[in-house]
């Protein structure tokens, strides 16, 4: 899907960074930042999707992106990435914090070994890969780092406690590291999506009487998908927005 968007000059060049960055929310951004003029490096566990989507956008457009497999997990190897890009493509001046894991569980089954799996999944890789770019934005002149929150988050939901909690812990990282950054002028700021239908949602969790359910929760009556994140991120990313940070922004289609 393609749709109309702003063009921000200020990206166009610009070195990006996205986890997750070759299939769902991730790859609508990576298409997004690419057809912006950014060079765009990612990072994903899915070589597959990931090969796919980087002889897409280079048949599109004749520029290359740089892709790395990577489970952010190892910290040591994400953040030796986030090295490599700097020397490799220059000074990364956007981090989008993205990749993240929804598996549902239930509580009474949760073991400290699968908790601390979730953690180090989706809440540890957004303080360590923002720890190895800082330097880097900080060098340039600035930047922004956008972390994914989630909609789960205000919806109490249940069957996902891990997940919530770490998602809840998103929210003040951000806060909090964009206290600490203010002063390198690098921003940081939480997008925080609804109920984004991705293949996987709709394969694993979502059916159509759940999206019914959706509709009626939603102000528009849209089939949010991944390519409607991408617009906010390209603003979050872009020198337009030079002024905000610590802020969250719900794309949700107005959620009540």
């Amino acid at each position: 899907m393609l749709l109309p968007t702003a063009r921000y000059p200020s990206l166009d060049g610009r070195v990006v960074f996205v986890t997750g960055g070759g299939g769902g929310i991730g790859a609508a951004l990576t298409r997004a930042f690419h057809r912006q003029g950014a060079r765009v490096a990612f990072v994903d566990i899915d070589d597959e999707a990931s090969q796919r989507l980087c002889h897409e956008l280079e048949a599109e457009t004749g520029r290359a992106l740089l892709y790395r497999h990577c489970d952010i997990r190892d910290i040591a190897a994400l953040q030796t990435v986030i090295h490599e890009v700097g020397e490799t493509l220059g000074p990364i001046r956007t981090l989008v914090n993205n990749a993240a894991n929804d598996d549902r569980h239930d509580w009474r089954d949760v073991s400290v070994e699968y908790w601390d799996e979730r953690m180090s999944l989706n809440l540890r890789p957004m303080f360590f890969s923002t720890q190895a770019v800082a330097d880097q934005m900080a060098v340039a002149g600035g930047g922004s780092i956008i972390n994914f929150g989630s909609i789960s988050v205000r919806l109490a939901l249940g069957g996902l406690a891990a997940y919530v909690t770490a998602k809840a812990a998103v929210h003040g990282l951000t806060r909090s590291l964009a206290r600490d950054l203010g002063e390198k002028d690098i921003r940081v700021n939480t997008v925080v999506p609804g109920c984004i239908l991705t293949r996987r949602q709709l394969d694993k969790w979502i059916s159509p009487e759940d999206e019914l359910r959706i509709l009626e929760h939603q102000s528009l009556k849209v089939r949010l998908a991944p390519e409607h994140v991408a617009p906010t991120v390209l603003f979050l990313a872009a020198d337009d927005s030079a002024q905000l940070t610590g802020q969250e922004f719900p794309v949700d289609a107005g959620w009540g």
